[in-house]
């Protein structure tokens, strides 16, 4: 159903990458929660205050929430789509992971509204509601509903790669399992009505203290995003894959993404290069893979070239030594830019970098120094000059 209304109401619905296109998806999906919402909001509100139910009159409020939301999330496809100014030459593309942590504080918001009537009303003795069929029905629908919204933005969240409609779709699934939370105080209430406490309210604090973790972990991983987060691990793989598939490619290293909205990512990386390669032909092929992986990832991509040494098999078999005290440091920890000056008696520059990984608990210099000790291990001559380098692509 979602992939047929998307073909009804959405121009050039193939075109997913253009910033038209994603505008045109987002209020697309903008509009259907707005519509959904306010329908449920007024069922739930109308009925729980019919039955005198805080869990059924708030979750109501909580759609009411949610159709803010929409209205927020609309307004950030619309901010982010705008094209690059002075100000802002990298486009206004993070705005749509401002609306996303906006969406992530109203959950809070309501979450924490939630509890705080929710603990007054089981403080207070308030009495257990009388649930009608129609209330019963009235909560089967909104589940029916939500399920609906969450597959929906889903879809439509990967479809353009929206963090907005995806945090939209992980509320709608939040609203599934808290109503239907509230269905089953209902439904208990019926069949128990001697209950010794008041379970719609009890039931309201369970759903309250999930809408609340619910927020927080959206507004944390939106958070990260907006802070500047690693980049996807697939993204990573498929820009090392199509690097190294140029053969005048030795190797790459030092690879960052920088990410300013969706479809707005700018990259650069080192590549290794024989010494001895015709500079020419080899700025070709440098130009030749920026251009193949804009393409494929629609990542605008920045190539360094390296010059290494790769006809001295003294030079290769130094270098294999050198990773091997490295790796037994540290498994993780590699090198790269490899360079020796010619062997001498008195001293012998192995002039490399070591790529230390996310989160490496120890210093800089002890790196140094035992990377230091074990190559006079193995050549009394070695003098190692060595670079720390950092990966920053959170591995």
């Amino acid at each position: 159903m979602t992939n047929f209304l998307i073909k009804l109401f959405v121009k050039d619905y193939k075109d997913v990458k253009s910033k038209e296109a994603r505008e045109r998806y987002g209020n697309f999906g903008s509009i259907v929660g707005i519509v959904c919402n306010i329908f449920l909001c007024a069922v739930k509100i109308i009925i729980g205050s019919i039955t005198s139910s805080i869990a059924i009159v708030a979750d109501g409020l909580n759609n009411l929430s949610d159709m803010g939301s929409s209205v927020i999330t609309m307004i950030g496809f619309k901010l982010s789509g705008r094209p690059a100014d002075r100000d802002h030459p990298f486009g206004h593309g993070r705005m749509e992971y401002l609306s996303a942590f906006i969406v992530s504080g109203l959950i809070l918001i309501v979450g924490g509204e939630l509890l705080i009537s929710s603990v007054k009303s089981l403080i207070n003795g308030d009495p257990a509601p009388t649930y009608t069929v129609w209330s019963v029905a009235a909560l089967i629908v909104s589940i029916l509903v939500k399920l609906w919204l969450y597959l929906f933005n889903r879809n439509l969240g990967k479809k353009i790669n929206s963090s907005a409609l995806i945090a939209t779709a992980k509320d709608s699934i939040n609203d599934c399992i808290s109503t239907s939370v509230i269905l089953i105080a209902a439904v208990l209430t019926r069949i128990l009505p001697a209950l010794p406490f008041n379970l719609d309210t009890v039931m309201a604090i369970g759903v309250a203290l999930f809408i609340l973790w619910s927020g927080f972990s959206s507004a944390k991983e939106t958070i990260g995003e907006i802070l500047g987060g690693p980049p996807d691990e697939e993204l990573v793989e498929s820009i090392k894959n199509t690097v190294l598939s140029f053969d005048c490619f030795e190797g790459i290293h030092d690879l960052i993404v920088h990410n300013y909205g969706p479809g707005r990512q700018f990259a650069s990386v080192h590549v290794e290069v024989p010494q001895s390669i015709d500079i020419v032909y080899c700025h070709e092929q440098v130009d030749l893979c920026e251009k193949v992986v804009c393409e494929q990832t629609d990542v605008e991509l920045v190539i360094h070239m390296d010059p290494i040494d790769t006809d001295s098999s003294e030079v290769a078999e130094t270098k294999e030594a050198i990773s091997k005290i490295v790796e037994n440091i540290d498994s993780r920890l590699t090198i790269h830019d490899f360079r020796m000056t010619p062997v001498a008696k008195q001293k012998t520059n192995l002039i490399f970098d070591v790529v230390l990984p996310s989160g490496f608990d120890m210093d800089e210099q002890t790196v140094r120094d035992l990377i230091s000790k074990s190559a006079k291990e193995v050549n009394s001559t070695f003098v190692c000059v060595i670079t720390i380098d950092y990966d920053f692509t959170g591995r």
